[in-house]
């Protein structure tokens, strides 16, 4: 008989897991993935935390939010015209004290950015806020430009992170990054946070190991040939509700380290994620959406502004252009 599982994030978040049959991330990925780094593929078996393993005292948790407030074009003098895109997007970072049980922002900025193609488009100015001109390649179609948010954004991410470990490290913590790392592979100390699973990297043999992980396990490390490149692997997280990708995360660090590097953080991952896990009666996208992680996102929204005001403001702006 089919088992059937209800998954516990809230369907307006999507799934934790993108498949079409329920059982994990349907769509195969190219990347060339080489899975005998820790163990010999033949060996792969779920990992349990070292007894000598411990959380750092400090852990850092960035991660960054974006909006679009409205959909612009422009007319050109030669009678082209260009998409815009104004948008608002936000960086923030909690710092937790593991030893004193405590967590505090220590860094949060909003940016806000007016992404286009067109050759003469400048700053724009709706009201008391700027839209920053970031001029995009190529024909710039409405479509590819919310894409384009993101480079800001993780430039704006790795600026307060740097900022906030400057005031507040011995060096012996650990920044954890909602999302995967790409440009961010030279922070020190870091990994990336995978929670929605949407390709599958292994073998069906060795996908056998992830649905098979016990909370606060993960799988061997292994290497992942995509463009970003990096040391991988999985962990499930407590308070999944039973289906086999339910608590899952990937979880990522930079392809510079040497494989005992990448070893000690999968390590240090295991000891130290659980213990953000959520809970479903608190939080939709539960278990995987970090307990810090939903408090940040809740904070930048709000640094966002109104939308309707900044979205009146944007219309008043642009029509004295005209």
């Amino acid at each position: 008989m089919t088992r059937m599982f209800v998954d516990a994030w809230d369907p307006a978040y999507g799934a934790s897991f993108e498949g079409g049959d329920g059982e994990g991330p349907a769509s195969p990925s190219s990347a060339q993935v080489d899975t005998d780094v820790e163990v010999p593929a033949a060996e792969w078996a779920p990992i349990g935390v070292p007894a000598a393993a411990r959380p750092p005292d400090v852990v850092f948790l960035v991660d960054g939010v974006r909006r679009n407030d409205a959909g612009l074009w422009t007319a050109e003098e030669d009678g082209t015209s260009y998409a815009g895109l104004a948008a608002s997007y936000a960086a923030g970072v909690v710092r937790c004290d593991l030893a004193r049980g405590a967590a505090e922002l220590v860094g949060a900025r909003v940016g806000r950015g007016l992404f286009t193609a067109s050759p003469s488009a400048g700053d724009l100015q709706a009201g008391t806020v700027r839209y920053e001109i970031h001029r995009i390649n190529g024909s710039g179609e409405a479509s590819k430009l919310p894409a384009a948010v993101q480079g800001p954004l993780t430039a704006l991410e790795i600026e307060i992170s740097s900022a906030a470990r400057d005031g507040g490290s011995d060096g012996a913590d650990l920044l954890i990054v909602d999302g995967p790392l790409r440009n961010r592979r030279q922070l020190p100390r870091t990994i990336g946070y995978v929670k929605t699973q949407q390709k599958q990297y292994l073998p069906a043999a060795l996908t056998t190991v992830v649905t098979a992980l016990r909370p606060g396990q993960r799988t061997p490390v292994f290497h992942l040939g995509t463009v970003w490149g990096g040391w991988s692997w999985y962990l499930r997280l407590p308070g999944a509700s039973g289906a086999p990708w339910s608590g899952i995360v990937r979880v990522e660090c930079s392809p510079d380290l040497t494989v005992e590097q990448a070893i000690e953080l999968a390590h240090l991952s295991g000891a130290t994620l659980p213990r953000f896990a959520s809970a479903s009666y608190k939080d939709p996208r539960a278990p995987q959406n970090l307990v810090p992680i939903a408090g940040l996102e809740r904070r930048l929204r709000g640094m966002l502004g109104d939308s309707r005001v900044l979205h009146r403001a944007l219309a008043l702006a642009t029509s004295r252009t005209r």
